[in-house]
Order: C-alpha cells, then structure tokens, then sequence
C-alpha cells in the first residue's frame, strides 16, 4: 500500500484521519466484545472498510448530506455525533437519535447532515439526488454522496439513479464499497464486468477505481471528485475495492470466504498501514499513539456508562401516534373574494397546481412528459412557459427514482410534486413510498413534503393498467395521507392543501371525471382540510357512504330514484378518515352502503364495515352492505369493464338494504 500522497497533506490533517479511522476501529472491537457477552443484540461490522467512510466524510463539508450504509460507522464518528448518544441509539433507547423506534445505523439526522439508510438496497442513491437538485436550483458549490455495496449495484434503484443524475447533470458522488460479496454471494455471481466503475461510461459520467484501504487515497480521490462535480455539474461514480474482515453481521459468519482471502487483505488493513507509514515518516510516535487511544477509550468508557445507565423505554402510545407524521396546523385557507368560475375537474387540478407554484417558489414539479408536452392529461401545459425547466422538469422513465428525488429535495426544504402518469405505474415506485417517505418522520423526525398526483380509475375502456383502483394500497400505510376528490371545487382545495402540508400525500385524480364533471370553483387560491368528508345529500332512509366516482355514482341514482330519501357522504380522504362524519351519517339513517370502485376483498370498504360495527352498533337497522367492483383484474372491452365496476350492482344492492 502507497503513500505517496503524504506530502500533499499538513500532519494535522493527516493525524485527524488517523484519529478517525483508529476511533471507529477501537468502537467497532468494543461493540464485538459487548456483543459477545450479549450484552447489545446486534452489530454490523465495518473492521477493514473504516478507510472509506472516515476518507469520505472529511473529504466533503460538514453540511453535505451523506447517505450511509450499514458499514459506515466512520461517517456517523467523523461528523462528530456523540458516542453515548450513538450507543443509545444501537440500545434502542430514548434518549437515541430514533427514539428507539430503529436499529443500528438505519437512521440519520438533519444536524449532522446524515440521511438514514433502510434495509432495501438502493432507495438512498435517488435521495442523493434530490439533495443535489437542491443545490443545483440554489446555485450552491455543494454535492451529496451516497453509498453503495458491490451487491446494490444490481438493484434498480442504481441505474435508476445513476440514470437520473446524468441527464440532469447533478453533482453527485457515488460511492460504491466493493468488499467481494453480497452477504455471502461472491462478486463472480453478482456482475460480469471487471471493475464496477466500467459501467460508469454507460451513464456518461466519469468513473475511477482506487484502493479503498487507502484512507490518504479515499480522502484525496473524494476531495478531487467533489470539485469536479461542483466545476462540471455531473456525477461520479467512485468504486473503493476493500474487504470486510468480519461476516454481513456477526451472526452470519464468514465460512464461504477462503482464508487466504482473509490473509490477503490482512496485509492490506486501513488502520495498521496507516499507522505505520506515519510513523516511519515521524508525523506519529508511540507516545502520540498512546494519548490517542487511551482519549478514544476514555470516551468510549464514558459513553458506554452514559449508555447503560439510561432506562429501557417506557411506550407512550399519544406519543407514537403523533410521531407518525410532521406537525402541520392544517389552518384552512379562504378565497380572499367571493368570484368563482365554471370549469372542468381537470383545470380545477391545473388552477390548484399553478397557483401552488406562484405561492410556493419552492415548489418543483417533476413527471414523464409534464414540461413541453404538458403532461399526459394537459395538466401542466403551458407550465415551462411560466415557471422555467427548472421547476417543471421532464423526467426519465424511472418513477422509483424521482419518488426518491422528491424525498431528497425535501430534505433541502423544498417541496415536491411528481405526477405518477398513471395510477397503475405506481408499483414500480412502491418501495420509496411505502418504506422511504411514509416512514422516514416516524424514524428519525424528517418530513417528507411530496405529493404524488394519481390518475387512476376505469369507465375510459383502458384496460388492466391504466384503470386500476389502487387507493386502499396506500391507505393501509402509516405516515402517508390519501386525497381523493371527486369534485372540480375540492379537486383544486385539496391539491392546496396537499402541496401546503409538509407530509407525504397521495392525490387521486379519477381520470374520467377530468372533463366529464364541470363545477364553480372559486378564482383565488384556497385549501380544504385534508381528513373532512362532505355530506353532499341529506337523506333519511339510506346512508351512501363513498369518494371519488362512486359520489356521482351515488347521486345520479338518487336523482333518478327520488322515491328512496339517501344520505350520501363523500369521504374526500381516505388517510385520515373522518370518523366524526361516518358516525353522523350512520346516526341519520341506520341504514348504510359502502360504494368504491375498487375490488370488493381488501378495500376500503371492508375497514369502514369493520368500524362502524365496532363503533356505530346500536345506531344500526340493517347489515352494513359493501358495494365494489369484481375481484377480477380490469377487463378492456367496454361492455365487460362495465359488467365490472360497482355501478352495475348499484340498485341491486340499494334494494337489498332496503329490504331489511
């Protein structure tokens, strides 16, 4: 191993990466031998890779955001977080970074600049993206840097972002730690290519290899490519060939690596090395050494005190719930003036959406075709015209990593909206929803400020996926909200309050209500509360209790069967659910019938059934009934999609009903 770089750096900066790299080793030996006497549960080790995380971070500003991986115990120390403070958090306390609500380094940390990792391979790569999208609208000289193991590489949510990152020319380091396996699936079994970094050209970034053991070559290798960044806005792509002398975690042993393996790299070991390059060139002694590690002991000792001294959590069931999303008031926002204007739903959505942008300079818009084209649906046309490319940008085929883009964007303190071209596309994103923004508050106490905008549902003859009814998906997720209006006047409301709450939000837009529906909407920008259902028909002997398309559904029967007094409820959010109203509307008319155009098993009619039996018992007269699309997939012919959809089984189950 060559330090032929030594003279480039003054002693202090190169006692300072010693320092760094010699504390993480000493934490991670202390970690094993607690864990060998059981006294924490788990640990993932980094022994051998510490050159990369301590070379990385001290290469980058201490207000970069990194995004670390499990081995990356050098990030989390070099950027100075509190060693009790960290034990806490591997303890699962309190007093931790995650309230005891994550394990190991699944967490980050606003302060500290660190977004926290999860347990699927990749997600954190597009969020590395949105923070240099950040930088890029602010005009920062700043990057951000995300981490990669050999086996992620594999993923989509690489190329994704890799992807991504080319074409908007974004300054983003990314940093793959090569150490020759996937848990224990050699690098021959995951990639045909030489070296990772070859596959860089592909992108159309630059791409290098260097020795990740060398903490002086990783220090200097990350310093130069995050000029080359911030000069050229582009990415890089850095692979560091390393190796981990210890097993995925601890549990899994290394039986299926070769010893010789192991004696290799031991020659090649970051800490020792370094050690003793500085002291052949006299920057170090033994003396120097010494005071080093007993100062790291003694603050590891003390932390470890601080740490088992704290109490194992007391749970507050208020204080999880409330944690589960970012504080938002939720105020109400009048029209200033009574003028209103007859429009269509889908330019209540546009207005909403225009007049969001004009309101909030931090607002970016992102979506296949939105700019030039104006968006599947015309949407956002006319929309690059008012508010530049930079705010209404087109976007790669690649939904997983623009969710993630949108996350790291928020992260920044700006606001994001991605519109989903269609409902059904969904899937391929699912994971930076559901695992990413839903629970990243709840995690670690950083919002997500991203609406998803979903066009969705049947009655276009569009076939099994541009039609799909996909919203009891998201409501069964914690951390997300779910607005589904079914009116121009509450489609341009709710989208205001959408983009105004700090929260993560799914907007479902009905895509055969765009231009079939027409209602006053009032000019001026105002907002609905997200969570109030609107009773939009009083009734006496049946209670409709249903959204989006199942409202007009709803109410053409009533207007063509006045013989039947119905009280009809449109929910407008799913995520909450405005039990208050449910209950009021049960309460008029003891009779009720849940209506939603999704599938019958799993929607959200089962939950509103369940509750309202829980809930609403005494106040019943009848079964409560569910009305629902087939359990079959969406059929394209037009007589079969409407042999499908509730609507045809409307009347049959209104006599039921009433027959009790």
């Amino acid at each position: 191993m060559h330090f032929d770089l030594y003279s480039t750096y003054s002693n202090e900066v190169l006692i300072q990466l010693y320092t760094e790299v010699l504390r993480a080793r000493m934490i991670e030996e202390k970690m094993l031998v607690l864990l060998r006497q059981g006294r924490i549960s788990k640990w993932f080790s980094g022994i051998g890779q510490e050159a990369i995380a301590i070379g990385a971070t001290l290469a980058l500003d201490a207000d970069e955001y990194i995004m670390p991986l499990h081995r990356n115990l050098g990030v989390f120390t070099a950027r100075k977080m509190p060693f009790d403070k960290l034990f806490m958090q591997w303890q699962g306390r309190k007093e931790g970074f995650s309230k005891g609500r994550e394990r190991s380094f699944h967490f980050g940390s606003t302060e500290y600049h660190i977004c926290g990792m999860i347990s699927h391979l990749g997600p954190q790569m597009a969020i590395a993206d949105g923070v240099a999208l950040a930088h890029k609208l602010k005009k920062e000289n700043k990057v951000s840097l995300a981490f990669c193991g050999d086996g992620g590489t594999s993923e989509g949510d690489f190329h994704e972002a890799l992807n991504v990152a080319a074409v908007w020319g974004l300054p983003v380091i990314f940093l793959i730690e090569n150490n020759g396996y996937g848990l224990s699936t050699p690098i021959s079994e995951q990639f045909a290519c030489k070296q990772l970094a070859d596959r860089a050209i592909g992108y159309g970034m630059k791409g290098v290899t260097i020795d990740g053991n060398n903490v002086l070559e990783v220090y200097n290798t990350i310093a130069a490519m995050r000029q080359y960044c911030i000069n050229e806005q582009k990415p890089v792509f850095v692979e560091c060939m390393t190796f981990r002398m210890r097993g995925h975690e601890e549990a899994s042993g290394v039986k299926y690596v070769p010893k010789e393996l192991f004696e290799e790299w031991g020659k090649k070991d970051p800490l020792s090395n370094f050690e003793s390059y500085l002291l052949l060139e006299e920057v170090l002694n033994e003396a120097i050494i010494a005071a080093l590690r007993e100062t790291i002991q003694r603050e590891i000792e003390d932390g470890l005190a601080k740490g088992f001294d704290t109490k194992p959590i007391v749970p507050d069931t208020n204080e999880e719930i409330a944690d589960v999303y970012a504080v938002h008031e939720n105020k109400v926002i009048h029209a200033k003036s009574n003028k209103s204007t007859e429009m269509k739903f889908i330019n209540a959505i546009t207005e909403g959406l225009k007049q969001s942008m004009q309101q909030h300079s931090n607002l970016v818009l992102m979506g296949q075709d939105i700019a030039e084209y104006g968006g599947a649906f015309k949407v956002t046309d006319g929309f690059v015209a008012l508010f530049g490319k930079e705010r209404v940008r087109n976007t790669p085929i690649c939904e997983s990593a623009i969710v993630g883009t949108a996350l790291g964007l928020s992260l920044k303190g700006f606001k994001a909206m991605m519109e989903m071209q269609f409902a059904d596309f969904v899937t391929v994103g699912f994971n930076q929803i559901i695992n990413n923004l839903a629970k990243i508050h709840y995690r670690w106490g950083q919002n997500a400020d991203v609406v998803i905008r979903m066009p969705t549902g049947a009655g276009v003859g569009a076939g099994p996926f541009h039609s799909q009814s996909n919203e009891a998906w998201f409501v069964h997720t914690p951390g997300l909200k779910v607005v589904y209006p079914s009116t121009p006047e509450d489609a341009k409301g709710l989208l205001i309050a959408a983009i105004e709450d700090p929260n993560p939000v799914l907007f479902f837009e009905h895509k055969a209500l765009y231009r079939s529906i027409t209602g006053l909407v009032p000019n001026d920008y105002y907002s609905i509360e997200i969570g109030k259902a609107k009773q939009v028909r009083t009734g006496t002997d049946i209670s409709i209790i249903t959204y989006g398309m199942g409202v007009h559904w709803a109410l053409d029967y009533a207007n063509t069967n006045t013989d039947i007094s119905i009280d009809i409820l449109d929910l407008r959010t799913l995520l909450p659910l405005d039990y208050n109203a449910i209950k009021a509307t049960v309460m008029q008319t003891g009779k009720v019938l849940l209506l939603h155009e999704d599938t019958l098993t799993g929607g959200i009619g089962g939950e509103l059934a369940a509750w309202i039996a829980e809930h609403c018992f005494q106040y019943l007269d009848a079964p409560v009934l569910r009305c629902a699309s087939l359990d079959t997939p969406i059929p394209f012919a037009i007589e079969l999609e409407k042999n499908f959809l509730a609507n045809s089984r409307l009347n049959e189950a209104i006599q039921k009903l009433m027959s009790f």
